[in-house]
């Protein structure tokens, strides 16, 4: 039988819906709901707003769309605002690619719509094509930090220079600068997207230092990684965890 509390987090969050699973495969979804709902959900100090949206960021990543359909309803549910569920979307394009992005953004809209929502939602883009570079540059450096930024570019070969701008521009100057989500919520739903993603360990190092910068410490990193595990599996979740505790030991938060 599910726990009481495995029953009550599950109703909150989709109030009055019973998964056909539970007539089909009603052993699995019944450790499942337990797992996920009660022993993962009672982890750490993660709200219930900033746990979706970073579930919501792995999904998009690790491609689970029939997940991320039923979670956007309940992230809904929880209070996360139509511009953030559609911004997680918008911050996922430089890191997954518009390719897995698009089913989502599709998605996203259906379920907008279903629930009486107008589109298009107000823009949140702050930068024209003419300040774009300059302020996403900016947003970058905060992020990465100066010197590594600097880095960066004196690194890269001549043949390369034109990625570090796109980097500056793009990634950063089109997507970090919009409003709807502050950036140290960014930086989480960024960082969740690469540990789902999987094998991107040095982008994950590096966003674990940018998280870091942005006042994301080690145990709210943990808490993202921890309620991952039951959507992205454990091998991608322990990479993470590896590669956080390359970069910062448990030790360095006693």
């Amino acid at each position: 039988m599910p726990t009481k509390t495995a029953r009550i987090n599950h109703d909150q969050l989709f109030p009055g819906q019973v998964s056909i699973l539970t007539q089909t495969d009603p052993e699995l979804i019944e450790y499942f709901n337990n797992f996920t709902f009660d022993e993962v959900q009672s982890h750490g100090t993660l709200n219930s707003r900033t746990r979706l949206m970073t579930q919501l960021a792995a999904m998009i990543a690790c491609q689970g769309l029939s997940q991320y359909k039923a979670t956007v309803v309940a992230a809904l549910t929880a209070a996360v605002t139509p511009v953030e569920v559609k911004e997680i979307v918008y911050q996922a394009v430089p890191y997954v690619g518009m390719a897995k992005a698009f089913d989502f953004l599709h998605a996203t809209n259906e379920v907008l719509s279903s629930r009486g929502v107008a589109l298009p939602l107000p823009g949140q883009s702050t930068t024209t094509p003419e300040t774009r570079m300059a302020e996403g540059l900016a947003v970058q450096k905060r992020v990465v930090g100066d010197e590594a930024v600097v880095a960066m570019y004196t690194k890269a070969p001549n043949d390369e220079q034109h990625i570090q701008r796109y980097l500056s521009g793009n990634c950063f100057g089109d997507h970090l600068t919009r409003t709807g989500i502050d950036v140290p919520t960014r930086e989480l739903l960024t960082f969740a997207m690469l540990v789902a993603l999987g094998g991107c360990e040095p982008q994950v190092a590096g966003h674990i230092r940018g998280n870091l910068n942005v006042g994301n410490d080690r145990a709210t990193l943990l808490d993202v990684i921890t309620h991952l595990i039951p959507y992205i599996g454990y091998p991608r979740a322990l990479n993470g965890l590896r590669t956080l505790d390359e970069i910062t030991r448990p030790e360095d938060n006693e």
